[in-house]
């Protein structure tokens, strides 16, 4: 699992690979927590390389958007998803909590 951050006028991109579970979710509430501090609300996912996300990285998803959200009027979009954890997302109910992008450069450019 890695976690990294790249930084663009309009917002900021978190990238992360491999599973999203209960051992990795708290190292990604940290990555979305420093950007909150840091006054930083547009914020992008990029999920390209995420092999998995449990119950806890979906509830780390939906606390970070309702902060980004709350704040600024910012918001989390999400990247790169692939089709098995779209379908897990949409099951979900959270297709319409977030926007969905095909690729970071839109994702980006939605902000």
């Amino acid at each position: 699992m890695s976690i990294q951050t790249t930084n663009y006028k309009s917002c900021n991109v978190v990238n992360m690979s491999g599973r999203i579970d209960s051992n990795t979710s708290p190292a990604l509430t940290d990555a979305f927590k420093a950007l909150q501090d840091d006054n930083k609300f547009n914020l992008v996912f990029d999920m390209g390389e995420v092999e998995f996300i449990s119950s806890t990285g979906v509830w780390v998803l939906m606390e970070t958007q309702k902060e980004c959200k709350k704040r600024k009027r910012g918001e989390l979009v999400i990247a790169n998803v692939n089709e098995k954890i779209q379908h897990s997302l949409d099951l979900a109910g959270l297709k319409h909590f977030f926007k969905f992008f095909d690729n970071v450069t839109d994702a980006v450019g939605n902000f």
